[in-house]
């Protein structure tokens, strides 16, 4: 490291919260051209801190140096202003705009009165092609793949001019091959000499990306490491302060009767393209199917078909023999069927309810919790207090909003939710996306505690190690097909992410 001041510098970083001290004097530098990697379990308080640099949040105690300038970030526009960009989580882009409308919002240039979108669009084009972005300019937003819209947030922070870019855990929603472009991009940018923050959980990541790691747990800094002198197996033992096993205990299955059934589903979207084509699997009880594929192959989709929020032209959907295509949600979750869908905030939670009421969203007019048209609310806090118990959701009250809790802990309450009902059929997607090593290790063993239990459960996930480890069969799903079946012991990530492919068929299986 240069002995030129570091391009950031937190010293003592405290900021509180009702109830809870989310950064407890956090001192952090980022030196120049570097990635520095900040590690945590979920609600540790690493994206608090960094919406401190990015000027969402001010701290209750400490300060911050810029360059070796102390400086006072009071709103993202002067964050912008001292050169720092932030690449969100949860993306903020417009929709039906272009990517070169959306890059140059509020900040348009102008040819008299009229905003001169051939020159933004040339520079944009321009930006693309020195990050090795790939950005279609004039591609609107609603039209390209997740991992490109994540490209276009990186090309705002650039087209504003920032030399320190924090990332918030990029590649939650990314493909295995959009993390390898990502982290090339990263490569690219700091050697054209950007600085880097990167907030994540995934240890694979660091160890191949980052120059640094602080580790956060609970608000406070555990250490500071060079990643080249430290192993995935101490950073993970350092985050959740105990031995983590990233192999999943399990028994051989004990296979039942057929719980799921799927015969020749068929469905197309608005614009007439299948969706799902001629799809054919099955799911016994006691054991867990995992759906392994490239995003946007038809795994939502599929999982809508069961769950009743999406309508099938054909074809047949059963639960343990009786007929659930094409009913309402409300009948089919009746039909002790759980879902743990993919996206919690919109499929998932009522954010601005309470997590006691959010515990009830599927049962609350049913008895106990409601009699007569009234609401137990004394009965429906008792089994919230006892549900945030059991399955370690960590909010300072059952009565705070939904929205107040970490990704992490918003997943664990719906996790405890839907197996709290007593599914004889489990449905779960992305289960563990975006969650930390402490939180992926807790959920696997409640889906495989399931399936102990003799519940039928089908896995969907883009985490292939996620697939290989905790499904006792995987069926790949390719175009909205399912193009082969396989055991785990018998194949490798090579053959799957041929099939993902679409370049390797198999003969003689399921759906073929």
């Amino acid at each position: 490291m240069s002995a030129a001041a570091p391009v950031v510098e937190l010293k003592q970083i405290t900021k509180r919260f009702p109830g809870i001290v989310a950064n407890d004097s956090i001192s952090l530098t980022l030196e120049k051209g570097e990635i520095h990697a900040l590690l945590g379990e979920n609600g540790a308080g690493k994206s608090t801190l960094m919406n401190i640099v990015f000027g969402l949040y001010q701290p209750d105690e400490g300060s911050i140096e810029i360059g070796g300038k102390p400086v006072v970030i009071d709103s993202p526009n002067k964050a912008i202003e001292l050169g720092i960009g932030m690449v969100h989580q949860h993306f903020k882009l417009v929709e039906p705009f272009t990517v070169t409308e959306n890059i140059i919002l509020g900040m348009e240039p102008r040819k008299g009165l009229k905003i001169d979108y051939k020159s933004a669009a040339e520079q944009v084009r321009k930006l693309s092609e020195l990050y090795g972005l790939q950005v279609n300019p004039h591609a609107r937003i609603h039209d390209i793949s997740v991992g490109m819209q994540q490209r276009v947030e990186i090309m705002k922070t650039l087209y504003r001019g920032a030399d320190i870019l924090i990332f918030d855990e990029p590649t939650a929603v990314l493909t295995p091959q959009e993390i390898n472009e990502l982290m090339a991009i990263m490569k690219r940018l700091v050697a054209e000499g950007k600085s880097i923050i990167l907030i994540t959980h995934k240890l694979k990541e660091i160890m191949s990306i980052s120059d640094r790691v602080t580790i956060i747990r609970r608000g406070k800094v555990i250490d500071t490491v060079k990643t080249s002198e430290t192993n995935p197996n101490e950073l993970a033992e350092k985050m959740v302060g105990r031995d983590v096993t990233f192999k999943v205990d399990k028994q051989e299955p004990k296979v039942g009767q057929t719980v799921l059934k799927l015969s020749g589903v068929n469905s197309k979207n608005k614009e007439g393209i299948s969706v799902l084509d001629n799809l054919n699997f099955e799911v016994k009880a006691g054991e867990i199917l995992g759906i392994a594929g490239v995003d946007g192959n038809g795994q939502s989709e599929l999982v809508q078909a069961i769950t009743g929020l999406r309508k099938i032209d054909s074809g047949s959907i059963t639960v343990e023999g009786k007929e659930i295509a094409n009913l309402s949600p409300r009948k089919i979750s009746e039909m002790n069927v759980s879902h743990i869908p993919e996206d919690r905030h919109k499929h998932g939670l009522v954010l601005d309810f309470t997590v006691s009421e959010n515990m009830v969203l599927e049962t609350y007019y049913k008895s106990p919790y409601n009699r007569k048209g009234f609401m137990n609310n004394e009965l429906i806090d008792k089994h919230a207090e006892e549900l945030v118990q059991a399955f370690d959701v960590r909010t300072p009250s059952i009565h705070n909003a939904a929205r107040s809790l970490s990704g992490g802990n918003q997943q664990k309450a719906i996790i405890a939710r839907e197996i709290d009902k007593e599914p004889t059929l489990l449905i779960a997607a992305q289960p563990t996306r975006g969650l930390d090593v402490g939180a992926i290790e807790f959920v696997q063993k409640q889906l495989i505690a399931q399936r102990d239990q003799g519940k039928a459960v089908l896995l969907v996930s883009f985490e292939l190690d996620e697939i290989m480890n905790v499904s006792d069969r995987i069926a790949v799903i390719y175009e909205g097909h399912i193009v082969g079946e396989v055991l785990p012991k018998d194949t490798n990530d090579q053959e799957l992410g041929l099939m993902m492919a679409g370049s390797l068929k198999q003969g003689g299986k399921a759906g073929v």
